[in-house]
């Protein structure tokens, strides 16, 4: 049955495209703290236009959310609107009475909120929290119909069934796409959409962007876009305008903006994206932090930060300066930054070239919007290696891409972890008796090996049974068949005292780290715990000097250790978390999604730590994730899993740069790529990932697969050797 959404109740005529519909001159925002009002928005200016996406861009904390709440007056009880306007169909809605912005709300301005999981009423049927926003003179029936065709229209499959459900029934994508169609009841003309693909996968992730161009092109909404994530401006914003401390500090069209960024911030967030750089070369880092509102540094607020600040900097604001048609920077030293990057490529390069380390090469120039990116050569450099231990003259003609690798006759280490046929099902129970009557089978399966020193990321949408995974290495969930062995010793089926002392060989730093950090104990307690409930202690050293030196590792101040974790922002505690895992000195790491909601200036300085740490002590890592530019810097091979099993298995350069199962090429087609912003996106994966307590017959990804046969819905592959090192379970690589 299909559903289409009737615009006879209350008809709403749509602005002409490009004429402005949001128009902010001087917005300031700021929170009362005792007798005094700290300043969190200073001053902003921006215009919107219908069918236009404009982008703000920014770290955490340096106002995008606050500045989007201000628009609708949805600020906390501390909150203040200190000055500016906000112009809306000819009226100024910070002068509004509360009782006519509520009528705005929903039905001119609406807002797509960041974590739909905590923005939507878990006691309420997501039918009725749609409802709830539609306009006022609808039957019941008549209100359900619209529910039922919004629901549809954001891309739900099966709207009648989801009408009813509650929202923790639903996986992250559809409660997104439930809050899209609450947010799309009213008709607004201006969507607001705070971070909308946030820790999302990459097919969701291009899922909900496509939904929203596509109702936008429908209806010619405008949309204010705010995000940190860059590949996501790049595939979805018309216009960007880049926060930082509470000011836009850099306004463009998209196109001049990815291709010549001016503002010193916006160079440094550009330079710190994985995307090209080379596993064991670090990532650019912006030191510091964005400043708290109650320590707002005069003049430049970014000049702290900034290699490029000089005394002025320090004194006076720097105004606007128009650097080309629709291109302002607030900068002193626009000219001078510019032809600074300029000189440095080519020394630079002379550098790399002498230092004989690695092969190594520039991607982009001084304008280009990832500034200077060194890539390595690892097949070169593998090539090499072999002969000088097998004793043999070998020349290397040719370049070969980074990431790719080449397999020898060498006998390889044996592994540190041996993974082997791994079942986790949790079962169905239903009745009085509480009878298990099926089972979810979250892994079903799974077999993979990693040595020590090495990096295996395990990649793929959410539900496909990656934590679980992980979980079940470390004995943290029950296995229901299979094996784990951690150097050589079997895990599966020991008993808690027999694995106490086999903890401290295997830790896990988990994706939310202010959810896995206990907030009654200080970070110093948090830390020594392990080593304490473990017998660890040094007689020769004290545990406060044991956690000075751990947070000294990580790059914390060992002063730290007496401050509690919300004292600390997303990157410090996520610094906290693999602090107490090295305590115990553990030898396989299992990190789950641990930069998946993080902005790229604290990804880059997590991955550099992730990085010096397994090169200075030999870790292992078995990463989660399902960013693929981290991927392709930090890990040595992958394996790609889809609803509990395997299906593409091999070294980086293999799976990322010649994949071959139709599930690993859709997952790559679906990232947001910043080098290709004026091209149009690929199709994004349709359909949602089958439930693991029915899977489909057959291969389990061919109801999504465009090129599935009739052999591929009878009988599941059989692992199919693409090269030594490179296995896919897909019948069109057998043929």
């Amino acid at each position: 049955m299909s559903y289409e959404i009737d615009f006879a109740v209350q008809p709403r005529q749509t602005p002409p495209r490009g004429e402005s519909v949001l128009s902010v001159r001087g917005l300031r925002t700021g929170f009362a703290a005792g007798r005094t009002t700290l300043t969190a928005v200073a001053g902003i200016d921006f215009t919107l236009h219908a069918g236009e996406t404009f982008a703000l861009l920014g770290e955490s904390g340096c106002g995008k959310s606050v500045a989007a709440l201000s628009l609708m007056r949805l600020l906390p009880p501390a909150g203040r609107i200190l000055g500016g306007e906000v112009r809306f169909a000819g009226r100024d809605l910070l002068r509004l009475p509360e009782a006519e912005m509520r009528a705005v709300r929903g039905r001119g301005v609406s807002m797509i909120f960041q974590e739909p999981a905590t923005s939507l009423n878990p006691v309420l049927r997501v039918g009725e929290q749609i409802i709830e926003a539609l306009p006022g003179g609808m039957g019941r029936a008549d209100a359900r119909e619209r529910a039922l065709a919004l629901l549809a229209a954001a891309g739900i499959a099966d709207p009648a069934r989801c009408i009813d459900a509650y929202p923790f029934q639903m996986s992250g994508g559809m409660k997104q796409r439930v809050m899209i169609a609450a947010a799309l009841a009213g008709e607004p003309q201006v969507l607001i959409a705070d971070e909308p693909t946030t820790a999302l996968d990459v097919t969701i992730q291009a899922q909900i962007l496509d939904l929203l161009a596509r109702l936008q092109a429908e209806r010619g909404m405008g949309i204010l876009l705010i995000t940190h994530d860059l590949g996501v401006v790049a595939r979805a914003a018309q216009r960007v305008g880049v926060m930082y401390a509470g000011e836009i500090v850099e306004e463009a069209p998209r196109a001049m903006f990815f291709a010549a960024p001016r503002h010193p911030y916006t160079r440094k967030l550009f330079a710190a994206l994985p995307d090209g750089v080379g596993r064991g070369h670090r990532l650019e880092t912006i030191p510091g932090q964005v400043p708290p509102l109650s320590a707002m540094p005069a003049g430049c607020r970014f000049a702290p930060r900034c290699a490029h600040a000089e005394t002025r900097c320090t004194l006076a604001a720097p105004a606007w300066r128009e650097v080309a048609p629709g291109h302002r920077v607030r900068c002193h030293r626009v000219d001078e930054v510019a032809l600074a990057a300029s000189a440095v490529s080519a020394p630079l390069a002379a550098e790399m070239a002498a230092s004989g380390t690695a092969q190594a090469t520039l991607v982009g120039s001084a304008a280009s919007s990832q500034e200077f990116r060194i890539q390595e050569f690892t097949a070169q450099e593998a090539a090499v290696q072999v002969s000088a231990v097998q004793g043999e003259a070998v020349q290397v003609s040719s370049i070969v891409p980074a990431g790719t690798e080449v397999a020898t006759a060498l006998t390889a280490p044996s592994p540190l972890l041996e993974v082997r046929d791994l079942a986790v099902h949790f079962p169905i129970r239903q009745g009085w008796l509480r009878r298990a009557v099926g089972a979810v089978r979250a892994v079903d399966g799974v077999s993979l090996a990693l040595e020590r020193g090495r990096t295996l990321a395990l990649v793929g949408e959410s539900g496909c049974g990656k934590t679980s995974v992980g979980k079940a290495v470390l004995q943290l969930i029950a296995s229901t068949a299979g094996e784990v062995k951690l150097d050589g010793r079997i895990l599966t089926g020991l008993s808690r005292s027999a694995l106490r002392p086999l903890r401290r060989r295997m830790q896990m730093v988990f994706q939310d780290p202010f959810a896995s950090l206990n907030p009654r104990l200080s970070v110093g307690e948090i830390i020594a715990e392990g080593m304490q409930a473990l017998g660890l202690g040094r007689a020769e050293a004290s545990p406060a000097a044991a956690v000075a030196a751990l947070l000294a590792q990580v790059g914390l101040d060992p002063a730290a250790a007496g401050r509690y974790p919300h004292e600390f922002s997303g990157g410090q505690r996520q610094r906290i978390a693999i602090a107490r895992a090295l305590a115990v000195q553990p030898e396989l790491i299992v990190c789950d999604e641990p930069t998946s909601a993080l902005d790229v200036s604290v990804q880059a300085q997590i991955l550099n730590l992730l990085g010096s740490l397994q090169a200075d002590l030999g870790l292992a890592y078995l990463l989660i994730t399902h960013n693929f530019a981290v991927v392709e810097h930090l890990a040595h091979e992958v394996a790609v899993m889809y609803l509990g099993r395997i299906v593409e298995r091999g070294t980086v350069g293999e799976v990322l740069h010649s994949p071959r199962h139709p599930y690993t090429q859709a997952l790559l087609a679906a990232v947001p790529r910043i080098g290709s912003a004026d091209e149009a996106p690929p199709p994004a994966l349709s359909g949602e990932m089958p439930s693991p307590a029915n899977p489909p017959a057959g291969c389990h990804f061919h109801p999504r697969c465009p090129r599935a046969g009739a052999e591929c819905r009878t009988a599941y592959p059989a692992p199919v050797a693409v090269s030594a090192t490179h296995t896919v379970y897909c019948v069109l690589n057998a043929r």
